[in-house]
């Protein structure tokens, strides 16, 4: 009998293990290689990010902090699997998730039809306010002065961002301005402190951080639009369903929220 006890019973360990691997569902080749697997025996997810977009995600050392890396973290801890994040620009992100060498990302992204031609996106969980900063001393005072007729601005944004998307179809396509694309924010900010855009369009939390760090800038008092801030996935990821029920939880407790008010203090 005691012997039939310990067999059952390293049974349902084995099962158990097995379930809790099983939720991660990595699709890397490296992954399925066991390559990413780390010292605790946990199965890792690769989060792709941008980590120049505080406080989501920015550097804190050596490592990648804010907003999106604890809700990853978070959402690793549902689902038994560590997260290794990996920063690269922007642009690189879609594709990385679309060649399998990420997971998921989370980089402030934004759900949008063009996007949704490469990539999955999971339920949202934060929202989002694109905004414009100019220089104390502008003449650009609102939003609705870059679609003025005849306005001729030059704008920056970060390129493939949302506020790239935004400022291509309601300004360049229509003749209103130009839009100049920089690989990271802070060189679009650099950019209009030397006086060669007009303003940046940009997410507004770090938008915030930017105005506080440069002197003579500021945000104008109009947004220029709001979104919801999703996971992306590869199409047909099996790990999307996985994702939104963690989120959902992380939501419904509290956890998500937590970590947002730790990151942006109520105004």
């Amino acid at each position: 009998m005691k012997k039939y006890l310990k067999t059952i019973l390293a049974t349902t360990m084995i099962l158990s293990m097995t379930a809790a691997l099983a939720g991660c569902g990595g699709t890397t080749d490296e992954q399925a290689d066991g390559a990413d697997a780390t010292d605790s025996g946990a199965e890792t997810l690769v989060m792709a990010t941008s980590a120049d977009f505080p406080p989501y995600e920015f550097f804190e050392g050596q490592e990648v902090v804010g907003i999106d890396a604890d809700i990853a973290k978070a959402i690793g801890t549902k689902l038994g699997c560590e997260v290794k994040i990996e920063d690269m620009n922007f642009d690189a992100i879609i594709p990385s998730l679309t060649a399998g060498k990420a997971d998921f990302a989370m980089a402030g992204m934004t759900v949008t039809k063009d996007r949704l031609k490469s990539v999955d996106f999971s339920d949202s969980y934060a929202t989002g306010v694109q905004v414009v900063i100019v220089k104390e001393d502008s003449t650009i005072k609102s939003v609705d002065d870059l679609f003025a007729e005849g306005a001729q601005h030059t704008v920056g944004v970060q390129t493939t961002t949302t506020g790239d998307l935004y400022t291509t179809k309601d300004i360049e396509k229509k003749n209103l301005g130009t839009v100049e694309r920089y690989t990271k924010g802070a060189d679009a900010i650099a950019a209009l402190t030397t006086g060669k855009i007009d303003c940046v369009v940009i997410d507004k939390q770090p938008a915030l951080k930017f105005v506080e760090a440069n002197e003579g800038l500021k945000i104008l008092e109009t947004e220029y639009v709001a979104e919801d801030y999703a996971i992306a996935l590869a199409k047909g990821s099996e790990l999307t369903e996985k994702i939104n029920t963690a989120l959902q939880e992380l939501i419904a407790d509290g956890t998500i929220q937590g970590i947002i008010d730790t990151y942006i203090k109520a105004e």
